[in-house]
């Protein structure tokens, strides 16, 4: 006899205040539950817990903020570094100066001076006296000293639960992880726990990331999520999980802008894939890239342009010089270019603004210059493989357009690659210089495309005042590629017909 399966019953959530963080869980906290966060001193517990309680005050609920370690005071300057007010929420304080003064009556607690019991039952009466709907207790670690065993300190955390399951309130318990091997009792006890991590790198500010170890009854993304803590609070960049997102989109190849490159990949760049731009620096990766980006802003489509390793007034200036004035384009907010300094920027910060950009903006094409910049903003080559990977499947299933430029070592000869991104590309453009008549000329061949017959040919390109020249095959030499050819033949080069014009 089949079992009738009753549908699942949503439970109200609230929402967290935390930008990005309600994504992460699905739309928010389930309501009145208790919740672990925890993370070492200065990994944001803090700043999370105000953004939570002011969230809930914006939505017309009260708050109290318990603190055993922090002023009154302190709590305030913190607050108003992130330009908040505390007006409204409840904070009381278990140390004061009146509490410690042996003379006074002791209307507040002290945790060094007052038993386990007694320091919760003040907290139970102080929350009886405020009645809030969210409740921050910071932090764990006093009362982990006060209880001194395992097992006292738990049954106080129970007896909490307890106490806070019958008061109609959601509450964040802080935690510093002072325990010796991190406290799993508590993971047990809380309904849900969110870990937050900062790691220190060599050069550049530190990394910070977030991840939710468990939550009961809430299905939500797991795995490590970035976040930046500045001034405005904490803002989370969800994880890129590409097959969550799918658009509907026409396939059609459009122009580069040059009629011999759109000839060489076989008809211009397809919608929906990516093409790799590879070879040494100075060959005139970054001129293609923008000429492509400027033919699709004159068809009226936005570009986004991230800039890793030239300045912004650098790349107008020098496309300008090649007939390729971007200004009016930037100036419309048809084209968005992006400075992007790797020491600053984390990975999932960077997929959260090129998401945005096709989500929110509409562009059409996408240029990232260069990869090498944004390997170095990833902690090893395999989370740049699995995070380019995401990403590029992303954008192939948004129907973008998406340019990658890759810069190789070396000028002449032997030419190095500091990772193998091939597998990733749908189309590769290759650039070469070489040696000919006595001049460094340079060479272009489309050594892959997954979605056009493109030429097996090596042609030479050139760069002129009117952006990029791409001339015949070069039939009469041999070892092209290598720097090193061989001049079997007497094809013109470009420029040979009018030497006014030969650079």
């Amino acid at each position: 006899m089949p079992i009738d399966v009753a549908p699942p019953r949503t439970e109200p959530r609230i929402a967290t205040g935390v930008p990005g963080l309600d994504e992460i869980l699905g739309g928010g906290l389930t309501r009145d539950r208790i919740y672990l966060v925890e993370g070492t001193p200065g990994s944001g517990k803090t700043t999370l817990a105000l953004q939570f309680l002011l969230k809930g005050r914006e939505l017309g609920e009260s708050g109290l903020y318990i603190t055993l370690s922090e002023t009154e005071h302190e709590l305030r300057a913190a607050a108003a570094s992130h330009g908040w007010s505390l007006d409204g929420i409840d904070l009381f304080e278990l140390v004061s100066e009146e509490g410690l003064d042996p003379d006074s009556e002791q209307s507040v607690l002290h945790p060094s001076d007052v038993e386990l019991g007694e320091t919760t039952r003040g907290v139970m009466r102080q929350v009886e006296a405020t009645k809030p709907m969210r409740v921050v207790f910071d932090s764990l670690s006093e009362m982990r000293l006060l209880a001194q065993n395992p097992l006292r300190h738990r049954r106080q955390i129970l007896a909490l639960k307890h106490f806070f399951s019958t008061r109609n309130c959601t509450v964040l318990l802080l935690d510093d992880q002072t325990a010796e091997h991190g406290d799993l009792q508590l993971h047990s006890i809380a309904h849900g726990v969110i870990s937050l991590q900062r790691t220190p790198q060599e050069y550049g500010s530190q990394r910070r990331r977030l991840e939710v170890i468990k939550m009961r009854g809430i299905k939500y993304r797991g795995g490590f999520h970035d976040f930046e803590l500045d001034t405005g609070g904490i803002r989370v960049f969800e994880r890129l999980v590409a097959a969550h997102h799918h658009a509907t989109f026409t396939y059609e190849t459009v122009s580069t802008g040059a009629p011999g490159l759109d000839t060489l990949i076989g008809g211009g760049l397809s919608r929906g894939t990516n093409t790799l731009i590879s070879g040494p620096s100075g060959v005139g990766k970054t001129t293609t890239a923008v000429r492509c980006a400027l033919t699709a802003l004159e068809r009226g489509e936005k570009v986004a342009y991230y800039l890793f390793d030239e300045g912004l007034p650098t790349l107008l200036a020098r496309s300008k010089a090649l007939g390729m004035d971007l200004q009016p384009f930037l100036d419309s907010g048809h084209l968005l270019i992006r400075a992007i300094d790797p020491a600053e920027l984390s990975p999932g910060e960077f997929a959260c603004n090129v998401r945005e950009a096709v989500e929110n903006v509409g562009v059409g094409l996408i240029v990232i210059d260069s990869l090498n910049a944004y390997l170095q903003a990833m902690p090893g080559q395999k989370f740049l493989l699995l995070q380019m990977h995401e990403l590029l499947t992303y954008l192939n299933q948004q129907g973008m357009v998406t340019l990658l430029i890759l810069g190789q070592h070396g000028f002449i000869g032997e030419v190095r690659t500091d990772i193998d991104l091939s597998y990733l590309s749908d189309s590769i453009l290759l650039f070469r210089f070489f040696e000919a008549a006595g001049s460094v000329r340079t060479a272009i061949s489309a050594v892959k495309s997954r979605t056009s017959e493109h030429e097996k040919t090596i042609r030479e390109i050139r760069l002129t005042e009117d952006g990029i020249e791409v001339g015949q095959a070069l039939i009469d030499f041999q070892g092209v590629m290598s720097g090193l050819p061989a001049y079997e033949g007497k094809i013109a080069m470009l420029g040979d017909q009018d030497p006014s014009t030969d650079g």
